[in-house]
């Protein structure tokens, strides 16, 4: 945990072997990503279904809205509902996710304790089919799933969202993770841009090596106090052999895979993400570059995601 405070200076930066955009972008990303698997990633609609179809644990779909004419539909739908998650298909960065957690007299409550009518519902989809979240502002749909419940493992360390695992995986291998904590900067959201806890997570043993928040070092959450020191991801093999397996069923070299603990189904993929971004390496304390090159440079790959999660957490791990 010493290196858990100690700030970034340009020449750890370069030491650390830190992965820069030009290069993410440039070398890896189009380097082992087909262009042509863009949009089963960038819909998360498609890749739910596409996980689905591999036997990959997701958060259950309730409903999909494709058009304006579908939102009295899909109100409809919301009034037998106590919690919910609605988010746009295309939508990046935790942009236009409503998280709902319970229903009130007059409506609901979302996951920061605001409280939204049919109306606010209504106006939140209109947005997300008219493309004010999605990728270039296309046309889009909006997608309602089940919410997960947090593992109670979390609950000293995320205000009113779902915590996530992210980890980056090069050609199946995991090589670095992270888990993303909601704060009330956050809105709930466990988002790193706007405001939720990023803790660098050890691939050998799930426990955390560094944490940040708005790119700057923390020792504890800053809504409940708790040291990040006692924190334990459970399911920890199990978390980076789910990730792995993304390799196969995405088709992709270098992805972010995102991974929730819900507190009764276990591990489930929440999305895919063929463009993850670089903050990850701040929260470790280290650079992705020489694990990539690690990589880049075995003469022969293993076969599977156990015997690749085996390699990482011998030659990857602090054990």
């Amino acid at each position: 945990m010493s290196f858990f405070a100690r700030p970034w200076l340009p020449k750890r930066l370069y030491r650390s072997g830190i992965l820069g955009m030009n290069r993410r972008n440039h070398v890896y990303i189009a380097g082992y990503n087909k262009r042509s698997l863009f949009p089963l990633v960038d819909n998360k609609l498609h890749s739910k279904k596409m996980a689905s179809s591999a036997g990959v644990a997701v958060p259950k779909l309730l409903h999909v809205v494709h058009s304006q004419h579908g939102i009295q539909q899909a109100l409809a739908v919301f009034e037998k509902l106590d919690q919910f998650v609605i988010k746009p298909a295309k939508g990046s960065g935790g942009k236009g996710i409503m998280v709902v957690v319970e229903r009130t007299a007059s409506g609901w409550n979302k996951s920061g304790g605001q409280g939204i009518e049919r109306l606010d519902i209504e106006r939140h989809i209109s947005n997300i089919l008219g493309g004010l979240y999605s990728l270039g502002g296309s046309t889009d749909v909006a997608v309602i799933e089940q919410l997960v419940n947090a593992d109670p493992v979390f609950n000293d360390y995320s205000i009113s969202g779902v915590p996530d695992i992210r980890t980056i995986v090069f050609q199946g291998y995991p090589v670095m993770s992270m888990v993303r904590l909601a704060t009330a900067a956050s809105d709930g959201k466990a988002n790193l841009h706007q405001g939720a806890v990023g803790v660098g997570l050890d691939l050998a043993q799930g426990t955390p090596l560094r944490a940040v928040q708005f790119d700057r070092p923390v020792l504890s959450h800053p809504d409940t106090g708790l040291s990040f020191k006692q924190l334990q991801v459970p399911y920890w093999r199990e978390i980076l052999e789910l990730s792995s397996a993304c390799f196969e069923m995405s088709g992709l070299g270098y992805l972010g895979a995102d991974i929730v603990l819900d507190r009764d189904r276990g591990p489930q993929l929440l999305e895919l993400n063929a463009r993850p971004g670089l903050a990850i390496q701040l929260a470790n304390g280290q650079g992705l570059l020489p694990r990539l090159k690690k990589i880049e440079a075995l003469t022969a790959r293993h076969d599977s995601p156990a015997a690749r999660v085996d390699y990482v957490q011998e030659h990857f791990g602090s054990q």
